[in-house]
């Protein structure tokens, strides 16, 4: 079972926080809400997707990187990571 099957109620639980915030960020600009306010909740869903995204990819490092006993597949899925994390860097 991969680790992103195995920890799916948990995945699941925070990408449903997530929605909850950026509706109520929608919500927000639709009221005109004080830029203020509107930024503080743009930053709220933003670390919430940051979070999601360290979840996923330490049980990604943990399984495919570390555990791995294949030496170039465990290269192959080091190099996927960082260019994964170049992208998402940006």
């Amino acid at each position: 079972m991969s680790h992103v099957a195995r920890d799916k109620k948990k995945l699941l639980s925070r990408l449903r926080r997530i929605a909850g915030q950026v509706s109520a960020l929608e919500a927000a600009l639709e009221a005109d809400v004080d830029c203020t306010d509107v930024l503080v909740q743009i930053a709220a869903a933003r670390g919430a997707m940051h979070g999601l995204m360290m979840e996923v990819l330490s049980s990604h490092m943990a399984e495919h990187v570390v555990a791995e006993a294949d030496a170039s597949k465990r290269s192959r899925e080091s190099e996927a990571v960082m260019a994964l994390l170049r992208t998402y860097i940006k």
